[in-house]
């Protein structure tokens, strides 16, 4: 089952409701004690500082809002880090439920399966597990869109022709469908894709990776750099260049310093796709009505990837995020 925005919001609000009528009546009645962990990567870069950000202050809202769950937050360096970590977890705390946000897919899949074999309930946030049949629900952007979206706004932008280059993440599942949604859209146009290699999510990456685009490709009408951390380093590259044939630089991802860009009308980045990290607190809500609700949340929810323009993206916009 696969669940889109409208919906998914649809449910969390109903499970919400649910689970205020639910606190007096059922709950605090029963006296039952919930313990719900969250194991996420630590703010090694803009948009899991972004994670970290978002699950603290969900950590603060849904204990004041049910004070028999006890939420606790833990944050991993890498994914030999996560493993340990998961480990204690499990090891000193009675889990009922995990929401879990992998560093790596296949590195955290044995370990989240054992804490599922315990009768954990188990939350699978944005990076999938190697094997999706261990986790109850799983919650993420749609990446495939992301790609796409962005696509077809820059092959109408172009009139379905240029050349344009490329920069990738990590080699993960994630990056995999947004370039896959965006070159299947490029590819039914006559836009040439000149390179794409990776740049590991990385500002500094991005930056030399673009200075060796530029030095090698005399024209480039456009960059889509899959995520707005590196568009930061894309963007720094062309300006020292001086190179005034690159149109559009493109990301994703709604960094704020981003939307800003966006919301001002900038010539070169005048869009962008969201993929929130906010989608951690969703999660951990969902999961905490799954308890404090009463109300059974399985199934996978894929958050929409509507194109960001100057006449939304303030609904996109949080100032106080550190992403």
């Amino acid at each position: 089952m696969t669940i889109h925005t409208t919906r998914a919001r649809m449910l969390l609000s109903a499970a919400t409701l649910v689970a205020g009528a639910a606190t007096g009546a059922a709950v605090h009645a029963q006296n039952i004690e919930y313990t719900i962990a969250v194991s996420i990567p630590a703010a090694t870069h803009g948009w899991t500082g972004g994670v970290v950000y978002h699950a603290e202050q969900a950590e603060q809202q849904i204990e004041a809002a049910f004070p028999n769950i006890d939420v606790i937050v833990s944050t991993a360096s890498s994914a030999t880090a996560q493993v340990s970590a998961l480990e204690d977890l499990s090891a000193t705390n009675d889990l009922d439920a995990l929401v879990i946000l992998p560093f790596t897919s296949e590195e955290l899949t044995g370990p989240v399966e054992t804490v599922a074999q315990g009768g954990t309930f188990i939350t699978v946030v944005d990076r999938g597990l190697s094997d999706p049949s261990i986790q109850d629900l799983y919650v993420a952007g749609d990446n495939i869109a992301v790609g796409a979206n962005t696509a077809e706004w820059l092959v109408e932008q172009l009139g379905g022709e240029g050349e344009i280059v490329v920069l990738r993440g990590i080699p993960t599942v994630i990056d995999d469908e947004r370039i896959q949604g965006f070159t299947e859209v490029i590819d039914q146009s006559n836009i040439e894709i000149l390179d794409i290699q990776y740049a590991n999510w990385n500002q500094d990456e991005a930056f030399t990776l673009m200075q060796d685009y530029l030095a090698r490709y005399p024209n480039i009408d456009a960059v889509w750099a899959n995520d707005d951390d590196m568009l930061l380093g894309v963007l720094e590259a062309v300006d020292q260049a001086e190179r005034t044939d690159v149109q559009y630089a493109l990301g994703g991802n709604g960094m704020k310093q981003v939307i800003e860009m966006v919301m001002d009308g900038d010539e070169r980045t005048p869009i962008s796709t969201p993929y929130p990290p906010s989608m951690i607190a969703s999660a951990m809500f969902m999961t905490a009505a799954q308890f404090a609700g009463q109300a059974p949340m399985r199934g996978s929810f894929l958050l929409d990837a509507p194109l960001i323009t100057p006449e939304n993206a303030e609904q996109f916009y949080f100032p106080d995020s550190p992403f």
